[in-house]
């Protein structure tokens, strides 16, 4: 969302970008660490002397005592340059709050953009936002956002410099409130120290106030320097001076919700009569006590996902890997950063049904850990992974998961150790522990993760031929390189998985592989042309099974480019070697990324995909085909916003003398988002999913349709995160083997309230 806008990093940059919760995280070409540190000037916090009223007003007295902070700099497109449009930033604090305050001046107030909109859905090529971003341990590695748009919709996420991750997943208590003027507009922050983690014994934190403001291009402001191609973005924040006797901790909150659910579903599959079932009434309840300021300890009952809103649907037809999901239950988020390791060993999705959950998150001199232990009930899927492709096996028991995690800084350096077990009544577990760590110079970067894994299946062959109650036991180990500079930059990763390796608390789909990648790139900075940012890259990657026969070899040569339209090109050329069965394709791929805004109307487009050749794995041949996705966010009013996507792949192969389409996946999806304001809003999302086979092109039997068809109607009203109403209705139509006709499938209506008792 926030984090310096520079270089894609290629393949590896893509993927990385993904793992956000928005996808925007922009990661850093490198320049000395040092350069970035001699430009940090220190900002003044002084102590409010008579109470502020969060309103978007800044006329209050206590806002005149504070240290303006008018010294700002453009990092984006420009380089560090006396931006166009004036800020100003204000910081106060009292017994309760830190508070920061904000004047943006707008050269054309009327080009303001700021659409109403729920809690954290602003974008960084769409809306104009700003706030503040604290390191409360100041050690340059991980900090909170606190951003709004001039509309009050909040923005809160983990930016984590070693994982190079920004999270908006979790949730703080905060509140802001923003004017639009005639000159441009204000914003006001209140964050509870209660928020934070910090260590009272230290009187210093680190701070960073940023301004967003899309207009031709994205222009980003801080009150600090960031030099161009740093490799880190937290380490840059200005030292905050002048916080004396701040709270100790006890702060409690407790959040039961009520929930009510009225399902309907066919009796004996698709096509049969439609039962309704009686209305279920269930309930759970969060609570957390901030022991000490930096200490914080949770306990959940009957969580569910909370999800009001579906996951959005991907492809999946030809993959042969399992597709990784968000969390999305707070309960789980909390320092949700510290189990952001090389090595996925932690993915909280796997404790499916959790009946009770504690955890511990806490802070102490210069290290940080996280600790959790939760009851599954089971259900879902077990992922089995292997070096050519993931299997399932359903969860039928329960079991108890334990997870933790420590870390030690030292300088901009850290060490890490990282354990997990699962254990499954009747003997079977799995656990897997090592150490990590990451290492910053001053032009390099290396982060490595060693893990250790042991195991004992599950007595239920029935399930899965490889749960026959067997031990399994085995290594997992990443290593990641890095050098540059303001235009050259190197990367290079290696990774070795064992074929017992498994890690049932995390989200590992492959093992049984060695991976060595390689990337190179040179960067061009053009001043005042369409392009402000090229770079021209080449990569090449070999993978193996560990006995040495060859899986995977990529050569492949492209380019990235930010610009005008605040547009970002991708296109690259991919000449790939894979391996399915015992047969070696040869694969040609020209890959796509490109992504504008038009206007206010049209906030933003994006098309990514592939064309060219790929892999038949099913029937072990070649064809040609495409992958093309298409996204794209309208807002005909500041209110309401039309949100479209569209993925279409196909394969066309040969069999015989004959040459047809083998299949065609796709996926469609509407969400219409209509918000009255900063609390309420009402949302429609209509999803279709569906996949038409050649039947007689496939050497299995295979169905000739499926697919689904998805609706959600939403009204939600929320005071915060944690005290709300949903009122929902849901519908889902499947579609019949053998016709594709849509049936009814499953259906229902829901009411979830929750409201958070704070002390």
């Amino acid at each position: 969302m926030v984090s310096y806008m520079t270089n894609e990093r290629g393949l590896r940059g893509v993927q990385l970008a993904m793992r956000t919760r928005l996808g925007l995280l922009c990661v850093f070409v490198a320049v000395p660490i040092m350069a970035a540190e001699q430009a940090n000037v220190p900002l003044e916090i002084r102590r409010a002397s008579a109470a502020i009223t969060i309103d978007g007003d800044l006329s209050e007295p206590a806002w005149k005592q504070a240290v303006p902070v008018d010294k700002w700099y453009e990092t984006n497109p420009g380089d560090n340059v006396e931006p166009a449009a004036k800020s100003v930033g204000y910081l106060v604090y009292d017994e309760k709050y830190f508070y920061a305050g904000f004047e943006f001046e707008d050269p054309n107030p009327s080009q303001i953009r700021a659409p109403y909109n729920d809690r954290d859905h602003i974008g960084g090529n769409t809306d104009d936002y700003a706030g503040v971003i604290l390191d409360t341990r100041n050690d340059g590695k991980t900090a909170i956002l606190f951003l709004s748009n001039p509309r009050g919709i909040e923005y809160d996420a983990v930016s984590d410099d070693i994982s190079g991750n920004e999270d908006s997943s979790p949730d703080l208590y905060w509140d802001a409130a923003a004017r639009i003027t005639r000159t441009g507009w204000t914003l006001e922050i209140r964050i509870p120290f209660s928020s934070l983690r910090y260590d009272r014994n230290v009187r210093q934190w680190g701070v960073m106030l940023y301004r967003n403001m899309p207009r031709d291009r994205r222009y980003q402001m801080f009150a600090n320097r960031i030099p161009r191609g740093v490799n880190c973005f937290i380490c840059n924040r200005n030292p905050l001076v002048g916080l004396e006797n701040l709270p100790s901790g006890g702060h409690i909150v407790s959040a039961p919700y009520v929930k009510a659910r009225q399902l309907g579903e066919t009796r004996d599959g698709l096509g049969s009569p439609f039962v309704n079932h009686q209305t279920d009434r269930d309930g759970d309840f969060d609570v957390k006590w901030t022991a000490t300021a930096g200490t914080a300890l949770a306990a959940t009952i009957n969580p569910d996902f909370s999800q009001i809103e579906s996951d959005v649907a991907v492809i999946s037809t030809n993959e042969r890997f399992a597709i990784n999901y968000p969390e999305k239950r707070p309960f789980f988020l909390e320092g949700v950063e510290l189990f952001n390791t090389p090595i996925q060993a932690v993915y909280t999705r796997t404790i499916t049904s959790p009946r009770l959950g504690l955890r511990s998150t806490g802070k102490f001199d210069q290290n940080a850990y996280t600790l959790l232990i939760a009851q599954d009930r089971g259900g879902g899927s077990v992922i089995l992974p292997s070096a050519t492709g993931s299997d399932f096996a359903d969860q039928e028991f329960s079991s108890t998961a334990v997870i933790g995690r420590i870390r030690h800084d030292f300088g901009k350096s850290s060490l890490g150790f990282l354990g997990t077990t699962r254990e499954v009544r009747g003997g079977a577990y799995n656990r897997v522990f090592g150490p990590d760590f990451q290492w910053k110079g001053e032009h390099d970067n290396l982060t490595g993760q060693f893990l250790l894994s042991s195991s004992r299946t599950p007595d239920r062959p029935e399930l899965a031929d490889e749960w026959n109650g067997r031990k399994l036991a085995s290594h997992a180990g990443y290593m990641w390189y890095s050098h540059s500079t303001r235009a050259f930059d190197l990367y290079s990763e290696y990774k070795d998985y064992g074929n017992e390796f498994r890690a049932d608390n995390g989200f590992v789909p492959q093992v049984g592989f060695r991976s060595n990648y390689t990337e190179t790139g040179y960067t061009f900075w053009p001043a005042k042309r369409f392009f402000n940012r090229i770079r021209p890259f080449a990569m090449a990657q070999y993978d193996s099974e560990q006995d040495g026969s060859m899986l995977y070899r990529l050569l492949s040569a492209g380019f990235g480019a930010d610009g005008k339209f605040q547009s970002f090109t991708r296109l690259r050329y991919a000449y790939e070697n894979i391996r399915n069965n015992d047969t070696i394709f040869q694969r040609h791929q020209l890959l796509y990324n490109i992504q504008f805004s038009v206007n206010r109307v049209i906030s933003q487009i994006l098309l990514s995909g592939w064309v060219g050749q790929d892999v038949d794995f099913a029937n072990n041949r070649l064809g040609r085909g495409a992958n093309v996705g298409l996204t794209a966010t309208i807002r005909p009013t500041n209110h309401l916003e039309l949100g479209f996507n569209d993925a279409v792949r196909w394969l066309t192969v040969d069999k015989g003398n004959l040459r047809k389409r083998l299949f065609t996946a796709q996926v469609e999806r509407l969400r219409a988002t209509y918000t009255f304001n900063n609390r309420m809003f009402a949302r429609a999302i209509v999803q279709n999913q569906r996949t038409n086979r050649n039947t007689s092109f496939y050497d299995d039997e295979v169905d000739r349709h499926d697919g689904a068809v998805a609706s959600q109607l939403l009204f939600a009203y929320k005071l915060n995160w944690q005290t709300l109403v949903y009122v929902g209705f849901g519908d889902l139509r499947e579609s019949m083997a053998a016709t594709g006709d849509l049936e009814p499938s499953n259906r229902q209506f829901f009411l979830k309230v929750s409201y958070a008792f704070q002390r």
